[in-house]
């Protein structure tokens, strides 16, 4: 799959927005890829995971124990990587603002873990929820994502994958830019800041 591939996936879902954005980084853009959007569809979702999958080097795809996820955003391409794998994907969530293991998952002590991710901007949700499969006993030994904001910054800790790597500006608060502060802010992202 190609990066325009993707962007065509991601345009006739309509999960490609144009305004102006708080993301879930605590940054602003004019640009948010709406990845539950583009999930919807399961026969697309499946397409992106193989897409994904592919991406990841063969002896990688060989060590992965399970897959692991944060909540929201990584469950639903976490669960088709999963299914591509033929491995379990389980998910982390933030009931009081930290990652935790719920709903009866649990991580065996040394299983090699695969962190799924929708979108990567900063690797602040990635590497929390690595610390937090760590902390269960599992060992990440990579992550992926669809989508790689930071442009190859966010240094996660472990060997990062993405399908595509989109390069939309964001800025810190003291940054916009005045034509963007001009349009009114929305936080289309499942996680308050």
């Amino acid at each position: 799959m190609t990066d325009e591939d993707l962007l065509k996936e991601f345009r006739d879902a309509g999960a490609l927005l144009e305004g102006h954005f708080l993301l879930s980084s605590g940054r602003h853009s004019g640009h948010y890829l709406q990845c539950a959007r583009v999930l919807m569809n399961p026969d697309r979702a499946g397409r992106l995971a193989i897409a994904l999958a592919a991406r990841l080097p063969r002896d990688l795809r060989q060590k992965i124990d399970k897959v692991v996820s944060p909540a929201m955003g990584g469950l639903i391409i976490a669960h088709e990587m999963g299914r591509v794998l033929g491995k379990d994907a389980v998910f982390l969530e933030r009931p009081s603002g930290t990652f935790e293991l719920r709903r009866g998952f649990t991580i065996e002590p040394g299983e090699k873990l695969l962190m799924v991710e929708d979108v990567v901007t900063t690797g602040l949700s990635s590497r929390e929820a690595i610390a937090a499969a760590e902390a269960e006993g599992g060992e990440v030994i990579a992550e992926c994502a669809l989508v790689d904001r930071s442009h190859g910054s966010a240094d996660l800790g472990v060997p990062f994958h993405a399908l595509i790597d989109i390069n939309f500006p964001s800025y810190a608060e003291d940054e916009v830019p005045s034509d963007l502060a001009a349009i009114p802010v929305t936080k289309p992202g499942s996680r308050k800041l």
